[in-house]
């Protein structure tokens, strides 16, 4: 809860006004009960008409007084709970993107989904209701006590004797209940992993007729929740009727009491009504209290994985050159590998994730304005080259230099700033084309469509009815792979990028559009070093070099020609795609 505490610093003000406002308005329903009691015992004996409607006013002043003031300290509560909770998301929503990938996969996205929308607005719940009812109970507990004690003593000791068994009843469920909440979480996250699942891969389930199987594998995670949410209510259900019986048990007492004091003149009636009064709203208080450890148990639950995602420490730090100690062991020499000779280069590089071996001693180097191809089978280690390469993950060993500075040592928005990158699986947003084509980068129409020409997408976006304006679905569904291929390369070559990759970007591109396109490549971005991953033969073979991988390691490198002759895992490729 530190981590929440601390966002609520910048409003100390607006949440110390708004404890006065409350306050104000808690000890006027405070003052109700005592000006009813003085009138029964003083102001109606005299049996005068106007005393008795001059202290009703003053029941309404208090009445509407407490309303007014309760109005409007909820309303500020309600902006703080408003605020704080948008500062945090926006936090944790930063602190998400700046992730590396190996702590993305330990959370996982459906995890974060949750702690972005579940957690935090359990935090919001607790925030406004610790202003509401967190001031409002406990002013209205101890000042009912004060009160009480001072206008009947005796029948005061009947409630005072009951609060520290309601306080250990809140207590031991609120310890057992916060357990409980953190385990229902992490089931909500598998909730979530399945939906997602399910709606990302709809068109797939549908095709397979897996729509039943994907009904039994969320209902098995939905129970799963439901058994959790089902315990923890259990728990924390437990204190009200325990209070309950506490209370009206103290109630009985109080009547029974109060009796027997006003029968032998020890007390006055109206004494009794008013006590009544305030033990009816301490008893409301006292649930209020049960109610915010509810709220408390499960927003503390939800703070505990805000907290782990802001305060986990950043594990791609950018090496300095002056603290030598702190710099990468198997950093390259900057002489040795600088220059534009080497523009990009893998010296030794070895990977392991989760202790198993991914890249085993890549060695390789590219040319400034060269293109380099890697073609292999599917897990051979291709996509996770490019991961490193833009250091969404760190090497295990070895070094990675672009333009002869070791990517460990260059600022990661400098250094991602010099790709233009087209993913395997990339998405388009539901926003205009050219939006997505521009992608906040302040470019004029004609560099968006200059770059859609390249990436031969000018075509069909000149057809469509509002052409760059035109409205894509969301993640481009009312386009084709291949158009949707297009807008990504567009996207890529727009920012005119030093270094480009094509992640099986052109997968779902006819033979003669991918023709058109690397011809559009070599003719409008000589300058540019292209990486080119890819399944087909055709797409690399006139590539300056061939990078060959097979489980994870290299199984040749050189031009077509070269490769032909020297590499087994190149030829079986080229003999299953050329020759058939």
């Amino acid at each position: 809860m530190k981590k929440v505490f601390h966002y609520l610093k910048p409003y100390r003000v607006r949440i110390l006004i708004g404890f006065i406002i409350k306050a104000m308005g808690t000890f006027m329903d405070l003052g109700l009960p005592w000006v009813l009691a003085f009138i029964v015992d003083n102001v109606i004996l005299h049996k005068k008409v106007m005393p008795i409607l001059w202290w009703g006013v003053v029941m309404i002043v208090l009445s509407l007084g407490a309303r007014t003031f309760n109005i409007i300290a909820n309303r500020m509560a309600a902006s703080v709970a408003r605020d704080t909770t948008k500062c945090l998301r926006h936090d944790l929503f930063d602190k998400i993107l700046s992730l590396s990938g190996t702590q993305l996969d330990y959370f996982t996205i459906p995890s974060l989904e949750s702690r972005m929308t579940t957690d935090t607005y359990n935090i919001h719940n607790m925030i406004g209701m610790m202003q509401r009812i967190g001031v409002r109970a406990p002013i209205i507990l101890i000042g009912g006590i004060v009160i009480t004690s001072l206008m009947e003593p005796v029948l005061s000791l009947v409630l005072i004797g009951l609060l520290p068994l309601l306080f250990l009843v809140v207590y031991l469920v609120s310890k057992k209940g916060i357990p409980i909440y953190t385990l229902l979480q992490q089931s909500v996250d598998q909730m979530i992993r399945v939906v997602r699942e399910n709606i990302t891969g709809v068109r797939v389930i549908k095709a397979l007729s897996k729509t039943e199987y994907e009904k039994k594998r969320f209902e098995d995670t939905n129970s799963e929740v439901v058994k959790k949410e089902l315990k923890a209510g259990s728990i924390m259900a437990i204190t009200n009727p325990i209070m309950n019986l506490l209370l009206n048990l103290g109630l009985t007492l109080v009547v029974i009491v109060g009796a027997f004091r006003v029968n032998m003149g020890a007390s006055q009636p109206g004494k009794i009504v008013a006590f009544l009064s305030y033990f009816a709203i301490m008893l409301q208080a006292v649930m209020a209290i049960t109610r915010i450890f509810v709220v408390f148990s499960r927003a503390s639950a939800s703070a505990g994985r805000i907290a782990e995602v802001l305060d986990i420490d950043e594990d791609l730090r950018v090496y300095t050159e002056r603290n030598e100690s702190e710099e990468p062991k198997d950093r390259c020499d900057r002489k040795e590998m600088g220059g534009r000779d080497n523009f990009i280069r893998f010296n030794q590089v070895n990977f392991s994730y989760a202790n198993e071996p991914c890249i085993v001693n890549m060695d390789f180097e590219i040319k400034k304005g060269g293109s380099l191809g890697i073609i292999g089978s599917t897990g051979s280690g291709k996509t996770t080259l490019i991961n490193l390469l833009m250091r969404f993950y760190d090497v295990t060993s070895g070094s990675i230099t672009v333009a002869g500075e070791d990517i460990r040592t260059s600022d990661k928005r400098k250094l991602r700033k010099r790709f233009g990158v087209v993913f395997q699986n990339d998405i388009l947003f539901a926003d205009k084309i050219s939006e997505n084509i521009n992608f906040g980068r302040e470019l004029s129409k004609e560099q968006i469509f200059e770059s859609a020409e390249h990436a031969q997408a000018a075509a069909f976006i000149e057809e469509l009815d509002s052409a760059l304006d035109y409205e894509l679905s969301i993640k481009g569904s009312n386009l084709s792979g291949g158009q949707k291929q297009r807008l990504l390369i567009a996207r890529a070559l727009a920012g005119k990028p030093e270094i480009l990759i094509l992640d099986d970007a052109s997968s779902a591109l006819d033979f003669k559009t991918d023709s058109m396109l690397r011809k559009a490549l070599r003719e409008n971005y000589g300058g540019t070093t292209t990486i080119v991953i890819a399944q087909r033969i055709s797409s690399v073979m006139k590539l300056d070099h061939i990078l060959v991988l097979e489980e994870g390691q290299m199984a040749g490198y050189g031009t077509h020609e070269e490769l032909l002759g020297t590499s087994e895992v190149y030829q079986e490729i080229y003999h299953s795609q050329m020759m058939a």
